[in-house]
């Protein structure tokens, strides 16, 4: 058996592993780049594989970074199944669709303010998205049931709940090669005990000799969720006394819901006053439609804390959602502190880009970030002080305070990650993917220390091992 690794190899970016064994060629993930527009571009644009080999696909998780080249894997040629858990399939397809919108008007608006240039297509479309999702095929968590799912004559799998987001599963594969019977393991991402409305990550049940597991936070412990909570607060207090305004770049798939759990919670605690929260992300309005529907995904201290009352954890009083462009634009008219949550994440598309351009020169506004940010991105460059910053062909200088809560990351850190390979059964060798390399390199000091019997690597950009 041989796995190579296509993306989120030395970067966090662009997930895709492909698993050959007699033949027979599946892909873990198939996600998107996101970083330097140029490269990003190619690397999404142009498959490392011919995509009628490949097939089969099993999908770990909705974020972008791991589902968004799937069109592209079905418009050029692949003819099999996806494999994924059925929140993911509902997720997976909303989050995809978004993608060729932002694709569309992106390239839209370069082609009619830069001239002398050929024109630029988007990479995909909603229709090619369409397409995509009719080769999805839900399957559910292992447990209970202890459920198999087979792909073929030697070849089945478990998904385990990740408790990174909504629906992202680990997954065990069994794989019969050469009359022997081979446990190999995926991550996909981590999340994270006691955060906000998931389950805990579940430990895997089986013996397994290889994992590769993600490790974005590899050298840092992160703080617990109650800290977070309490700084928000403070936050959020100050910006009403200096009628400043907050702009929160989130993901649309998990950060988002998780601020406006703990908001609302602070809220009825009346921890924080009443200032308008605008959450100006139609997709994650649309996601949290989604969330309604999987309750029974979520954990104790969901119920403890919304599940008795009837209250929805996903709305309050002065909690608006912002649908329409025009009610987006209007937002920074006001003379009054609020908050606003928008897309992307990483600051690389979306409505975010417009809150930024007209509030990031002024001293008095706040930038919130509240999860990682990738090498190469906008956010990046936000939050290790670079200015001025380039937006939509434009420079501004960064004025505005900047403030990092990394504690509600839905990723793993050290502590969680040593543990989660420390109590897979079994392990021989240790595959560290996901990560930039001085996490990888810290955490992989600290594991030779702790379990000196693994074999722990970190492979590069397209290098393949044998098992």
């Amino acid at each position: 058996m041989k796995i190579t690794f296509l993306g989120a190899a030395r970067t966090v970016t662009g997930s895709k592993h492909l698993v050959q064994t007699e033949g027979y060629n599946l892909l873990l993930d198939c996600g998107f780049y996101q970083g330097d527009k140029k490269e990003s571009d190619r690397l999404n644009r142009e498959l490392p594989f011919r995509a009628e080999d490949i097939d089969a696909v099993i999908l770990t998780h909705a974020h972008l970074d791991h589902c968004g080249t799937l069109p592209v894997l079905v418009k050029q040629g692949f003819k099999g199944r996806i494999y994924c858990t059925p929140a993911t399939a509902e997720i997976a397809r909303l989050i995809l669709l978004n993608s060729a919108s932002i694709q569309k008007t992106d390239s839209d608006y370069y082609n009619a303010h830069v001239s002398g240039r050929e024109p630029v297509a988007p990479i995909y479309t909603a229709e090619d998205v369409e397409k995509a999702v009719k080769h999805f095929e839900a399957v559910p968590y292992s447990n209970p049931g202890n459920v198999w799912k087979t792909i073929n004559a030697n070849i089945r799998f478990k998904f385990y709940e990740a408790g990174h987001i909504l629906g992202s599963a680990a997954v065990l594969l069994e794989i019969k090669e050469k009359g022997s019977v081979k446990n190999v393991a995926y991550s996909g991402d981590l999340g994270r005990a006691d955060l906000p409305i998931l389950r805990s990550p579940e430990f895997i049940q089986e013996s397994v000799s290889t994992l590769l597991m993600e490790c974005t936070y590899g050298s840092r412990i992160h703080r617990p969720v109650e800290v977070v909570c309490d700084e928000l607060k403070d936050i959020i207090n100050e910006a009403v006394k200096t009628k400043s305004r907050i702009i929160v770049p989130a993901f649309s798939l998990g950060r988002i819901q998780e601020l406006i759990y703990v908001l609302h919670n602070l809220s009825r605690k009346k921890s924080i006053p009443a200032l308008p929260i605008y959450v100006d992300s139609p997709l994650a309005d649309e996601i949290t439609r989604v969330f309604t529907r999987y309750t029974d995904y979520f954990d104790e201290q969901f119920w403890n804390d919304f599940g008795n009352d009837g209250d929805s954890p996903f709305s309050f009083v002065n909690l608006i959602n912002v649908r329409s462009v025009e009610e987006s634009k209007a937002l920074n008219n006001q003379n009054i502190p609020f908050m606003v949550i928008a897309a992307s994440g990483m600051c690389e598309g979306g409505r975010i880009l417009h809150h930024l351009k007209r509030n990031i020169g002024d001293p008095n506004n706040i930038i919130l970030i509240t999860g990682f940010q990738a090498e190469n991105t906008l956010g990046r460059r936000i939050l290790e002080g670079v200015s001025p910053i380039k937006i939509y062909g434009n420079f501004y200088d960064v004025r505005a305070k900047v403030i990092a809560l990394n504690e509600l990351s839905a990723h793993a850190d050290q502590k969680d990650l040593l543990e989660y390979a420390g109590k897979t059964e079994g392990l021989k060798n240790l595959v560290l993917v996901h990560n930039e390399l001085p996490q990888a390199a810290a955490f992989k000091k600290i594991a030779e220390a702790a379990y000196p019997q693994l074999s722990i690597s970190i492979p590069e950009l397209g290098q393949s091992i044998e098992i």
